[in-house]
């Protein structure tokens, strides 16, 4: 038979089992505000009761275990949701940043200074010979090339500025892949046996889960569910075979974790390449899986994959801003100075370029296309004395004479050029050509017998159509007689001869006084459309048009992006309510708990108490 002694325990075991569940329940109230806290609860059941005639007498109550009220599904979906969330907010503000960079709403920038650009030289056109007029022209052109060079380097600096955060980014996400596997270890050896649940330790490891997530998109796996019911409806937990991915690279193995590498050593413009360590210590490249979190953000704006040559991205919505803005400037350029070339000159200088003389025009990385331009000869007065066509084709070069069309052999060549069989006034009589290959210059120069005499020359494109884009554009890609020097955004500028003395500016073709030809060239220009090259890719436009365009796909890429982060938060913030809901500490719920466990203890003490009078009773009896 059951003794009073076990009456004693089973008050005893009442005690207990509300002081667990007092413990528990301000363990909660404790850590209501603790961030990635999950609410617990205390598993109690009835003992193992004594088998005595006539039945199962009761021993009291014991707490089986305390666990979580957790939900695995639910939390899978908060972790998604907040890496879409990090991913959302990072390329709104960045983006929301890059667009300040063009205030163009404000009738102040790039454009403004274009127009105003366009309308000095229609001033100019109208006093072709006033120097007052060309110095303000000089202002305003470099007023305009600054302003696109601080745009670009703004746009530059954002770009860098991305890239320098990827780095300290993906420096978190090693250490917190690191103390997942510490606490994997941990968590491993608190629970062997299945005797213990490892509660804080897996809140622990959930905050560190979501990090990842909102860091690099990262997702946990583990093989092995188990439903709580008897806690919650919803809650169950994951066990078993533990992993965190990143697009199929596995980052944390149970207690192992595998680093991202980041290198920029042998990249000149300092952009982070990143690669994945496996187990034998090879390194594979992974900048390209990368697509979620606050680090797909940054290299869907910086771009994922980094051109060997170039050293800088082939994509990324910042380098195509980048790309643009230098397709805009050096269409610019070129356009203006293929337009300046025709204005007369004794000498012609290129730009420092890189091609043999052996190498097709066509073949080059220079914007030459086939077609033809005149050598023009002018007298002192102004008068048109010779012109020869120059033609390029698929096989032209600068200097080679294996084919005989080079640009030499063309412009050396024994013509006729006014058809009076006078073989001392053709254009090779008046015009030199002597080219340096590889990385120094091509230059034409007056003879300097006709120098002398007064007599220059000029470069103008043979037009197939009335667009100005349908020419060689040969002087304006090698950069003859240039208006503008620079080939990008950076390093647009005004040439240094017109910036020191800005009278130089020719608005003719001819010396003549009153000559405003190319003046009235350089109005037309800004009507035109022109073919701009960005990449592979090929884009005909005017050059206002050009630039709208690089304004517009931010302003609407920015737009696009503000309406997609305000749906992205309102569902971040229904999933977070429904896990909040799930895991998240009431407190009013606790409170209750705590005068149901108080009540609990009160009672186990009173059956202690009575138990103890019983005693009494049984111990006077032998007195």
């Amino acid at each position: 038979m059951a003794s009073i002694f076990n009456s004693l325990y089973t008050g005893y075991s009442g005690l207990v089992g509300a002081q667990i569940g007092i413990d528990v329940t301000g363990h909660n109230i404790s850590n209501a505000e603790t961030e990635g806290y999950t609410r617990q609860r205390a598993v109690a059941s009835a003992a193992t009761p004594l088998s005595i005639y006539p039945g199962q007498v009761g021993n009291g109550v014991e707490i089986t275990e305390i666990k979580r009220v957790f939900d695995n599904f639910v939390f899978d979906r908060y972790t998604d949701a907040s890496a879409s969330k990090e991913y959302s907010e990072y390329e709104k503000q960045t983006l929301e940043t890059l667009s300040t960079f063009f205030p163009e709403i404000d009738q102040v920038g790039i454009k403004e200074n274009l127009s105003e650009f366009y309308n000095m030289w229609q001033t100019l056109a109208d006093n072709p010979d006033n120097d007052a007029i060309k110095t303000a022209l000089t202002k305003q052109a470099q007023s305009l090339t600054t302003q696109i060079q601080q745009t670009q380097e703004q746009v530059l600096g954002l770009q860098s500025q991305v890239n320098e955060q990827l780095a300290v980014n993906v420096d978190e996400v090693n250490q917190k892949a690191k103390e997942i596997a510490e606490l994997n270890k941990y968590i491993d050896s608190v629970e062997a046996g299945g005797l213990y649940n490892a509660n804080d330790l897996r809140d622990k490891r959930n905050v560190l889960e979501k990090d990842l997530a909102r860091l690099i998109g990262a997702e946990r796996t583990e093989d092995q569910l188990t439903s709580n019911i008897q806690i919650d409806s919803k809650s169950n937990t994951l066990t078993g075979s533990y992993t965190i991915q990143v697009n199929g690279f596995n980052i944390v193995d149970g207690g192992t974790y595998h680093p991202i590498h980041l290198k920029k050593d042998d990249n000149p413009n300092g952009f982070y390449e990143l690669s994945y360590e496996r187990q034998d210590g090879s390194l594979i490249p992974m900048s390209e899986e990368i697509t979620d979190g606050r680090i797909g953000a940054m290299l869907e704006l910086r771009g994922h994959s980094i051109d060997t040559t170039s050293g800088v991205p082939k994509d990324g919505v910042i380098q195509n801003v980048v790309a643009e803005l230098d397709a805009f400037a050096n269409g610019l350029i070129e356009a203006t100075n293929n337009i300046y070339a025709s204005s007369s000159r004794t000498k012609m200088q290129s730009n420092t370029i890189n091609i043999d003389g052996d190498t097709p025009l066509i073949n080059s990385n220079y914007n030459v296309k086939e077609g033809s331009f005149n050598i023009v000869i002018y007298d002192i007065d102004g008068n048109k004395v010779a012109t020869r066509e120059i033609d390029i084709n698929a096989a032209t070069t600068m200097s080679s004479s294996t084919n005989g069309n080079s640009i030499k052999e063309q412009l050396e060549a024994q013509n006729d050029d006014n058809s009076d069989n006078n073989a001392n006034n053709d254009v090779d009589d008046y015009v030199n050509f002597d080219f340096q290959e590889n990385g120094s210059s091509a230059t034409f120069y007056m003879d300097p017998q006709k120098l002398s005499q007064g007599y220059t020359f000029a470069i103008e494109d043979n037009l197939t159509t009335d667009s100005f884009d349908s020419g060689t554009n040969f002087a304006g890609a090698f950069g003859f007689n240039r208006f503008f020097d620079g080939n990008n955004a950076k390093d647009i500028r005004v040439n240094l001869a017109i910036l020191d003395n800005p009278s130089t500016i020719t608005a003719g073709k001819s010396s003549v006084d009153g000559d405003n030809s190319i003046a009235l060239d350089m109005v037309q220009q800004q009507f035109e459309e022109y073919t701009f090259k960005i990449g592979d890719i090929e884009k005909k436009s005017t050059i206002y048009g050009m630039f709208d365009n690089v304004a517009t796909n931010i302003g609407s890429t920015t737009n696009a992006a503000i309406i997609r982060n305000e749906t992205i938060n309102a569902q971040f913030n229904a999933v977070e309510m429904e896990y909040l809901a799930t895991s998240k500490v009431s407190i009013d719920e606790e409170m209750t708990n705590l005068i149901k466990y108080q009540t609990s203890y009160g009672a186990a003490a009173k059956v202690i108490t009575t138990i103890d009078q019983m005693m009494n009773t049984l111990l006077g009896i032998k007195s």
